[in-house]
């Protein structure tokens, strides 16, 4: 009774559009008050040690380096160059839009700041070239997804945390499936753009002149992902070290460039402090939550309850795919994460699942959640850059659902995609 009344709480508040930090702690007081003899400040006590944890420092100075790359013209650059790399595909700039999220995405670590940053110059381009705004909307929305996906990710530091695996492992393990939502949703452009789906201007020739002059203004902002995926392979940082390394380069980048000046700098400070506060106040008002959750025996419980059902690991991943996706509608993602990972872990492990291969599965998850209605908070994003409805970017998202859909199922059921690179470093 005391869990469920911990649940409805929590969820009613968030539909009642309560910040998320304050429906996680309103739930655990009032379970302390009416479910236990313990005294409530239990829920404040468990909160500062939760955080005590080194590898959190690496999501305030992941978030620094995207939003330094994003105020330091890189985005411009970087989009340049991917015209001129795969512009000439059929789909045209919207090809384009999905490469450049690929190259940005090992600079950012959050969907958010790609749709937001390089979706804002992927949006007004396509526009430009004559694409619907809705589908131009749509397909940074789908393209942000990778973001989090192809390391640095915030999302798999707070997950490598919470599950007490290697945040490296993680980072490595996105590599593959990153590059692959990528190709499926290049094919899936194609494929719209072949049958007349999607209307697209023709595409332009390849121009190698025009290639080597991208290249070149783009060299620099194209050397920090692979530094940075260089340093991981090589295993010569940490991911918080290279986090700060990450900042200090993009920082010298774009002062050199010209591109980044002291009141910009500023500004990715500020930016940076409200966004790592809120995400590290959230995962501050998870943890009481959390232990409520283990001293109640959830997991054991809800492990007896699926393995009552069937003890097949592909129809559990399967089950929790469901779950999953569907409160990834109406939850903000790390949320979701806080909870999900202390209530699933166990189970996965029992069922002999990699914890790795299980980050990925769930990180993916979560990231269809956010462009899934009515939470998507992606959509919005994109909605708000594009000025189309909501309803018009939900319709010309739709498509993309089946490369997502599929990607998701290739990490569930192919550990090999996730787990071989890792492994082989290793």
């Amino acid at each position: 009774m005391g869990i469920a009344v911990l649940f409805l709480v929590c969820f009613g508040l968030i539909a009642l559009q309560l910040p998320i930090a304050f429906a996680l702690m309103a739930a655990s007081l009032t379970w302390f008050a009416g479910f236990s003899s313990l005294p409530a400040g239990i829920v404040v006590q468990r909160m500062a040690p939760g955080l005590d944890s080194f590898p959190l420092l690496a999501i305030p100075l992941f978030v620094l380096a995207g939003n330094i790359m994003n105020h330091g013209n890189v985005a411009a650059r970087i989009f340049a160059f991917a015209a001129a790399v795969v512009g000439h595909i059929r789909g045209g700039l919207a090809q384009v839009n999905i490469a450049a999220s690929l190259i940005f995405a090992g600079m950012s670590g959050v969907a958010q700041a790609d749709a937001a940053g390089l979706g804002t110059v992927e949006i007004r381009a396509m526009r430009r070239e004559g694409f619907d705004p809705a589908f131009a909307a749509a397909v940074s929305a789908a393209s942000a997804v990778v973001g989090p996906i192809i390391p640095p990710s915030v999302i798999m530091v707070v997950y490598g945390v919470l599950a007490q695996v290697s945040i490296g492992d993680l980072f490595v393990a996105g590599l593959i499936p990153g590059f692959v939502i990528g190709a499926l949703l290049m094919l899936t452009v194609y494929v719209l753009v072949a049958l007349d789906l999607v209307r697209a201007p023709p595409a332009t020739p390849i121009s190698y002149p025009r290639l080597w002059t991208t290249f070149r203004r783009a060299f620099f902002a194209l050397l920090a992902p692979v530094l940075l995926t260089a340093g991981l392979l090589a295993g010569v940082a940490t991911p918080t070290e290279l986090g700060a390394l990450t900042v200090i380069y993009a920082t010298l980048l774009g002062l050199a460039q010209g591109d980044l000046n002291i009141a910009k700098l500023r500004r990715c400070l500020s930016d940076t402090l409200v966004t790592s506060g809120v995400l590290v106040f959230i995962m501050a008002a998870a943890v009481p939550f959390g232990w409520i959750i283990s001293v109640n025996n959830v997991p054991a419980n809800l492990a007896a309850w699926i393995l009552s059902v069937t003890t097949n690991p592909l129809l559990v991943l399967l089950m929790i795919n469901g779950f999953l996706l569907v409160v990834g509608c109406f939850m903000e993602t790390t949320a979701i994460l806080l909870i999900a990972v202390p209530t699933f872990l166990p189970l996965v492990n029992q069922l002999g699942i990699d914890p790795v291969q299980f980050g990925l599965i769930m990180i993916l998850n979560l990231l269809i959640g956010a462009t899934t209605p009515p939470f998507g908070v992606l959509l919005f994003i994109v909605q708000d850059i594009a000025r189309v409805s909501f309803g018009a970017v939900v319709r010309a998202f739709l498509p993309f659902y089946v490369p997502l859909i599929l990607a998701l199922l290739l990490v569930t059921y192919v550990p090999s995609l996730s787990l071989w690179l890792p492994a082989a470093l290793r």
